[in-house]
């Protein structure tokens, strides 16, 4: 492992393809791949790019990704896609539609299933984007699955989201604003040159002004057509914006605290139900739930049980 984190660090597109393929299969020695890049990561602008099906993520993802190169950035693109209900891997679909940018060195472009989860997201994200950042990429976007109302994971592990919309999206406004409406630091209404757009805008305005400024930022509603590029120019300024809005102060410092704090929870919580789940069978469970289908025991006092000697 330390071979690879030192071709990792290095730059090399095939370590980290091996890395985070590592990552993703929960194969070798993950911990000590991760901790030896750990001091290398952090550095760069992590981007989330959510919505609904269909909503042109992958195509705003990629005029994106070209305008930081543009820049002078390297960019990293992570992209969440449907897992396939048979090998269990991503269907590929995002990353075919940004075959502009495959073959730019400054770009490396992944694509990881979503392991049937409901958020948007896939369990091996964070530490995904932690490898592209330790590649050296400056910035990295995150394109989730389709999402819905709830599906708001995509705000744990990066600092800007960018919430794609559609005309068509007019009557879901509603019911995302009790959800993902509320993660949302920019709104990109992609293709606006539909029907409907000039409506939809108007109302997400009103939604914007009731919700007022969230730590000085009031979100931000920029019209696109990812097709053609149309807005395109006006997203990247409003989230270089927004990077400097979270960069005033410590911001960007607390977030990242948040987010943090979120994992090692989450971490911990999955190593002890592991562990729980390991003891349980090691303490017959199997013998309690015949006791209780017996009548000889209940639910309540054999939990209680199970838990004292574990």
């Amino acid at each position: 492992m330390k071979d690879l984190a030192g071709r990792v660090l290095a730059g090399e597109i095939s370590a980290a393809a091996r890395a985070i393929s590592l990552i993703e299969r929960r194969e070798g020695d993950r911990a000590s791949l991760l901790s030896a890049l750990y001091p290398s990561t952090g550095g760069a602008c992590r981007i989330g790019i959510t919505g609904p099906p269909g909503a042109g993520k992958s195509t705003l993802a990629g005029c994106l990704g070209q305008r930081f190169v543009e820049a002078g950035r390297a960019v990293g693109i992570l992209a969440v896609d449907i897992a396939s209900p048979f090998s269990g891997g991503a269907l590929l679909g995002d990353r075919i539609r940004m075959q502009g940018l495959a073959n730019d060195p400054a770009v490396f472009i992944r694509s990881m299933g979503n392991e049937g989860r409901p958020g948007g997201m896939c369990s091996a994200a964070l530490d995904a984007i932690r490898v592209m950042e330790a590649m050296g990429k400056d910035v990295v976007l995150v394109e989730t699955a389709g999402v819905g109302q709830t599906d708001v994971d995509v705000a744990h592990c990066v600092d800007a989201v960018v919430l794609t919309l559609v005309p068509e999206s007019g009557d879901e406004i509603q019911l995302l604003k009790a959800g993902v409406m509320e993660i949302a630091d920019v709104i990109a209404l992609n293709k606006s040159d539909r029907p409907g757009a000039t409506g939809l805008a108007a109302e997400l305005r009103e939604t914007v002004h009731a919700r007022g400024e969230v730590d000085g930022w009031k979100t931000r509603i920029v019209r696109t057509v990812g097709t053609d590029g149309e807005g395109v120019a006006e997203l990247y300024e409003t989230l270089e914006a927004y990077s400097g809005h979270l960069k005033n102060g410590d911001r960007l410092a607390v977030l990242r605290e948040r987010q943090i704090r979120r994992e090692l929870r989450e971490r911990v919580e999955g190593r002890l139900a592991s562990r729980l789940n390991a003891a349980l069978e090691r303490k017959c469970l199997d013998r309690a739930v015949v006791r209780i289908h017996a009548g000889e025991d209940d639910p309540y006092n054999a939990a209680e049980g199970l838990l004292t000697e574990t």
